[in-house]
């Protein structure tokens, strides 16, 4: 018996160390998503106040922006879970870290050459798609200076990926954080005309968040060049030598992610197009709905990325509990957050509303009458929404990313997409037929990737990593 209660003292203390090591992790990446939201949250700040018009061809050119985005992200993406396999495998592990890092700029710098060649030509793109030339113009221009935020930002998040592999992800926060002042000071004074520069409109906010970027990057190359225990891997080494079989891998390994995350993005692109379809009031209230869901979201998102790290060390050491005990950590934390979420968007509805409206207005009675019933729904998807991020994190973590691409693809568009147009259109639910197919289709994937995880060890994804120097 005593043997028995010494086994469940010492299995409870090493959950307890993982759920330390996982909050230590994750905090940090949490509020730098938060400041990365921020950042944009500035630009539309800035460019509402130049009118109307500014803030339409603003929301236009930040689409076309961040769906090629979205995708070398992903790319990107890849060089975590590598990262923190290897160093799982080996703990002081210095030059396949560097290859790795090495090998993830190169992949930015190649996939960022066609992501510039369409956002340069962003006019004629939107013009193709029907939109009004006056805004076309105006997008095209915002976009040319944004555009270049683009690879810098890429490199960051190489950079911060190999800090957080090394559970040190504090630095990427005060940079992210700086980063976002720095924004705010450029939009006031390129906007504007501040500081004696001259006034640009939109295209100064583009050019800030440029700028901003860059900083982004440079700060991250002076904390690995400079700080003790990153300095040691020479990250920018023989930056020139190629390392193919690592090149081939993080695109194997990124190319799904980058297809998670576009399937994800573009139905909630579809669904605000399609409510659009629908009216004015049902648009303005899904809008507000889903950015108080995009806030709650960052918290799933950063324990997301905490057990890509945790269950990436886990998988190189070959640890197959330490994987179990990482995963359903994460899980937990993603999934009792967003249940309290749910709970407040259902208690306190107005009181969220209130902070995009003014509630007692008569004039916004339709659109926050709508919110109401949306933010119902948003409550309902917050779950299942936080169980799909964390899990394929943590599926991430153990490289497992095409098979989670095809599930995403079956749940957002094969089901979710389909099922709310049919609502919305065929059967007359309006607008709460799009947020049923949104939360169908959140709970399908959410189900399959958890599925997915519990079967992990009969697939032999456990047990599947290979050095990629072997």
């Amino acid at each position: 018996m005593s043997a028995i209660v010494a086994g469940a003292q010492a299995s409870g203390k090493l959950w307890r160390e993982e759920f330390r090591a996982m909050l230590a992790l994750a905090w940090p990446m949490i509020l730098t998503n938060l400041a990365q939201a921020a950042m944009t949250a500035t630009d539309v700040m800035f460019i509402g106040r130049l009118g109307a018009d500014s803030l339409a061809a603003g929301a236009l050119g930040s689409n076309m922006y961040f769906a090629p985005l979205i995708f070398g992200l992903g790319l990107v993406y890849a060089t975590q879970p590598m990262m923190a396999a290897e160093l799982g495998r080996k703990k002081h592990s210095v030059r396949d870290v560097r290859r790795t890092v090495r090998q993830g700029l190169w992949l930015a710098v190649l996939a960022v050459i066609p992501i510039w060649i369409l956002l340069w030509n962003t006019e004629t793109v939107l013009l193709a798609m029907g939109q009004e030339p006056p805004l076309a113009k105006l997008a095209g221009t915002y976009v040319r200076g944004l555009q270049w935020a683009v690879l810098p930002f890429y490199g960051y998040i190489v950079l911060r990926s190999f800090i957080s592999a090394l559970e040190k992800p504090a630095w990427a926060l005060g940079i992210m954080a700086f980063a976002v002042i720095l924004n705010a000071l450029g939009n006031w004074v390129l906007v504007f005309g501040n500081l004696g520069f001259p006034a640009l409109g939109i295209v100064g906010s583009g050019l800030a968040t440029s700028f901003a970027s860059f900083i982004m990057f440079f700060g991250m190359v002076a904390v690995v060049m400079t700080h003790r225990q990153f300095r040691r891997y020479h990250l920018l080494g023989r930056f020139w030598r190629a390392d193919w079989p690592r090149f081939r891998a993080l695109l194997k390994l990124g190319a799904p992610i980058s297809g998670i995350l576009a399937f994800e993005v573009t139905i909630f692109n579809a669904a605000a197009l399609l409510m659009g379809l629908i009216g004015a009031a049902q648009l303005a209230a899904h809008a507000i709905a889903l950015q108080i869901s995009s806030v709650t979201f960052m918290i799933p998102l950063g324990l997301a990325q905490a057990a890509t790290v945790r269950v990436g060390l886990a998988f190189g050491a070959r640890d197959t509990e330490g994987i179990s005990r990482a995963g359903w950590t994460a899980l937990a934390m993603g999934v009792s957050f967003m249940a309290l979420m749910a709970i407040v968007m259902i208690t306190l509805p107005k009181l969220l509303i209130g902070v995009f409206i003014d509630i007692d207005d008569p004039a916004n009675t339709a659109v926050i009458g709508f919110a109401v019933t949306f933010l119902a729904f948003a409550a309902l998807f917050q779950v299942a929404d936080g169980a799909q991020a964390v899990a394929a994190g943590m599926l991430r973590g153990l490289q497992d990313t095409t098979v989670p691409m095809i599930y995403a693809a079956i749940g957002y568009w094969g089901i979710g997409l389909v099922l709310g147009v049919a609502l919305a259109f065929w059967f007359g639910f309006d607008g709460n037929g799009i947020w049923i197919g949104l939360c169908t289709g959140l709970a399908v994937v959410s189900v399959l990737l958890i599925y997915r995880w519990l079967q992990r060890n009969r697939l032999g994804l456990s047990t599947a990593y290979r050095p990629v120097s072997q």
